[in-house]
């Protein structure tokens, strides 16, 4: 058990961020084993050819049998708005001896692919990674980013309506909060770790690529907490939305099954995926909606987000039989 002792800042040190090559490291595994995630399945599919092209070899070097990747591939996120490229930069900045020591710690001997020179071996990850996001992740980017930042808002609304701790509980089974103290449970570690997480905080981030939290285990690494993102089950699937039938007369179908679905934050890009229609129409329906109060929306770094107003919510369940 990995336990962060939050001290006297408690609760104020608790962050959210996004990391664009936490997704990328993480996603290796479900490339080495598909069948430990099933929720990835179609994008491992539409993906496949691409892969073909790529560096496998020394990718898939990055992933030991047990799905462990070392702590590099793990950065913890300035912000939400982390950029891939800032990441990468940040990258081919390692160290030899730190980017030696943590594929050593996962496998227990630096594997053949990286051998030779260190510099080398960083240049060429660095190289295969880029070819890895430019090919399989910078499609479909948009709308995985679109998830997690809509899990970070619904943790905002979680915490603003029954408070942090209430919040921290429900993140992950294998996390919990208590008092000051933030603990993560990991198959990694077999006994009690304590970390002091005051004056750094503790980054919270949501991945689409991890069935349970996880910690980085490096004694000197920031405390961060990898946590799976609320509702990846939706990334491949064009929705269908039941709506009360009086709503959808009044509204449409298509409306009506905006405003349902808009019970969750998300954005015009990914609900037009959602639904299967564009986003220049998604935003017709959203603006008619908030301009007659059914809808409210904020900004989140380059995104919109809408989701039901208060009077969305009520018309929603007054049209609805007890």
């Amino acid at each position: 058990m990995l336990h962060y002792e939050l001290g006297d800042a408690g609760l104020g040190i608790i962050r959210f961020g996004i990391s664009p090559l936490c997704e990328l490291g993480l996603s290796l595994r479900a490339v080495k084993a598909p069948s430990r995630y099933p929720l990835q399945l179609p994008w491992l599919s539409r993906t496949q050819q691409a892969r073909e092209n790529l560096d496998l070899d020394l990718l898939l070097g990055l992933v030991n049998d047990l799905l462990w990747t070392p702590d590099f591939l793990n950065p913890r996120p300035a912000s939400p708005l982390t950029r891939i490229e800032d990441e990468f930069a940040e990258l081919a900045a390692i160290s030899p001896d730190r980017f030696i020591k943590q594929l050593e710690s996962i496998h227990g001997q630096l594997p053949h692919v990286f051998g030779g020179s260190p510099q080398s071996a960083i240049r060429r990850m660095v190289s295969a990674l880029r070819e890895y996001w430019d090919a399989c992740f910078a499609p479909h980017w948009p709308r995985m980013r679109a998830i997690l930042e809509a899990d970070i808002t619904h943790r905002g609304r979680v915490a603003a309506q029954a408070g942090l701790a209430e919040m921290l509980n429900d993140v992950s089974s294998a996390m919990s909060f208590d008092t000051s103290r933030l603990s993560v449970h990991l198959a990694t570690i077999q006994t009690d770790r304590s970390v002091g997480a005051d004056g750094r905080g503790v980054m919270l981030v949501p991945t689409m690529f991890t069935r349970r939290a996880s910690a980085p285990i490096g004694l000197n690494e920031a405390p961060m907490v990898l946590y799976p993102a609320r509702g990846q089950g939706a990334m491949w699937e064009t929705e269908r939305v039941v709506n009360p039938q009086a709503v959808a007369q009044v509204l449409g179908q298509t409306r009506a099954s905006l405003l349902t679905a808009l019970a969750t934050p998300a954005s015009s890009t990914e609900l037009g995926i959602r639904f299967g229609v564009s986003t220049s129409a998604v935003n017709q329906h959203l603006r008619a909606l908030r301009e007659v109060g059914l809808l409210t929306s904020t900004r989140y770094g380059h995104s919109m987000l809408y989701f039901q107003s208060p009077l969305g919510t009520a018309l929603l369940g007054a049209s609805t039989p007890e």
